[in-house]
This record gives C-alpha cells, sequence and structure tokens, in this order.
C-alpha cells in the first residue's frame, strides 16, 4: 500500500503494539486527542504525522483522513466499566465520524477494533467452561449477532453494526477485530479466561498487517493468538485475511512462565487488558 495509514488512538496499547510490530511497514498518520510522548513513539515512525484532535471533531478528522489509503480505528473509551455518556460520544459518535469520513474519503481498508466484550454475554454458566478446554466444539466464529456483556460492549456491537452500514452505503471494506486479551510478552497470569483469549502483541501486529494487505468486504473476526485452549474461532481470520498467528498461551504455565523454559519476549511491564 502506498498509501498513507490513518492510525487512531495512537496512543493507546493495541496502537503501541500495532507500531512497534510493523510501523516500518508503513506511511503512518497518527491521531489521538493528546500529543503523543516522544517515549511511546518507536523510532521507525518518528517521522509520522500526528494529529492531536478529538474523533468527535469532524472537521479535524476528515483534514486526518485526505488521501489515506486505509484506517485503523482504535480510538474510543477503553474501559469496560464507562459510563452511558463516555462510551456514547467517544465510541459510538466518535466511530460514526471516522467512518463517514472515510466512505466519503474514499478509503479502500477500515479496521475497526471492536471487542470481546461486544460478545460477553454467550458466556454462560454452561458455556463458559468450555473457555477451558481444548476439545470443546463450541466456538463463537463472528457469524453470531452480539450480544454484550456491558455498555462498552453496546458500543463495540454498534460500531460493528456502522461498518456494515457504511460498506453497503458507500462499498467501504470493513473489518471488525474483536479483540481478546492483549498482552506484552506472555498470557495472564493464573487467568483462565484471560489465557484462553490471550492475544500477544506480535500476533497483534501481524493481525492488523493483514487488514491492511488483504482484500475483504464486510468481515467480523476475532483477534486472539492461535491458542491450545480458546473460546473464539480464528478460521475466518485464517481463511479471509491470511492470518498466521505464532504464539499459543498453552506454551507458558499457569504462572506465565515459559514452558520450555526461554522467555520469548520482553518482560511484562504493564497489566493485561481485554479490550482495545
Amino acid at each position: 500500500m502506498d498509501e498513507p495509514v490513518l492510525l487512531t488512538g495512537a496512543g493507546g496499547r493495541v496502537g503501541q503494539a500495532i507500531l512497534d510490530g510493523i510501523g516500518e511497514k508503513y506511511e503512518w498518520r497518527l491521531l489521538d486527542r493528546e500529543p503523543i510522548p516522544a517515549a511511546k513513539v518507536p523510532s521507525h515512525v518518528a517521522d509520522a504525522d500526528q494529529y492531536v484532535a478529538d474523533i468527535t471533531d469532524e472537521g479535524a478528522v476528515r483534514a486526518a483522513m485526505a488521501d489515506v489509503g486505509a484506517v485503523v480505528h482504535l480510538a474510543g473509551d477503553p474501559r469496560k466499566t464507562a459510563p452511558w455518556d463516555s462510551v456514547l460520544r467517544n465510541n459510538i459518535d466518535g466511530t460514526q465520524v471516522v467512518m463517514a469520513a472515510a466512505a466519503d474519503a474514499g478509503v479502500e481498508r477500515f479496521a475497526f477494533a471492536s471487542s470481546n466484550h461486544a460478545v460477553g454475554g454467550y458466556e454462560t454458566d454452561d458455556r463458559t467452561p468450555a473457555l477451558y478446554r481444548t476439545d470443546d466444539e463450541y466456538r463463537l466464529t463472528g457469524e453470531e449477532l452480539p450480544r454484550p456483556g456491558n455498555l462498552y460492549g453496546v458500543s463495540k456491537a454498534t460500531g460493528e453494526f456502522l461498518g456494515r452500514y457504511y460498506h453497503d452505503e458507500s462499498g467501504l471494506s470493513v473489518v471488525c477485530v474483536r479483540i481478546g486479551n492483549l498482552t506484552k510478552s506472555h498470557p495472564p497470569r493464573e487467568y483462565e479466561r484471560g489465557q484462553a483469549m490471550w492475544l500477544s502483541h506480535r500476533d497483534c501486529a501481524h493481525l492488523f498487517d493483514r487488514t491492511l494487505q488483504a482484500d475483504y468486504d464486510f468481515e467480523i473476526v476475532y483477534g486472539i493468538s492461535n491458542n491450545d485452549r480458546k473460546y473464539y474461532s480464528i478460521d475466518r481470520a485464517r481463511e479471509v485475511l491470511g492470518y498466521d498467528p505464532r504464539d499459543n498461551s498453552a506454551e507458558y504455565t499457569f504462572a506465565g512462565d515459559p514452558v520450555d523454559g526461554t522467555d520469548h519476549s520482553a518482560p511484562e511491564t504493564d497489566p493485561p487488558v481485554d479490550e482495545p
């Protein structure tokens, strides 16, 4: 892709994983509501154009959108306990502004950071134990309707519907990535649900790289690593995007230590998050 890629919410956790992993591959425009500290900008993207703006600011968003080829939309309130007024403004209204601007600008591809919380309601008493087994046939595939587990999940489900609308109305290619539990170097320690939906930093970067390279219409896929134990299927991400994750939470003990005794990446310095 020769055109710039607009990355909203570039200073957040998912944005950092993407820039660290594939920053050298693209010309980036970084948008965040606050200036991104220099320490959070990898050296290989230090020259990227930065836009400080709220995503509800239509004029600023459209200025940042000019002549871009793709958008990775991460910006929003990431708190799973966020109140309605915040998710309405930051996650719903803001996403609508960004998608409308992308459609009007003729952007080719739009990757929307959805969340496992958009389907949290499926984790019922009789199904949740499947998170912890490798032989269970029950998997969420992305074909099921949203079933949000909180208001944050409602906002992410709404973003998926907005993506469907702008694809049908304007032909915008949209992929919604229901992100699992992102941590930097190893799965969350002593947290079975988090290990089942683990997404490593390098698999996260690879997955969003594929959203910028593959051809698709409208898709919903799950963003987790290739874990033996999983509640979400990654078959659609493999088939449509060419996603080929390298990490697996089964390579670590429940305490978070590598099974083979060799650390696979840098030490974990931040707590895990299970939303973008």
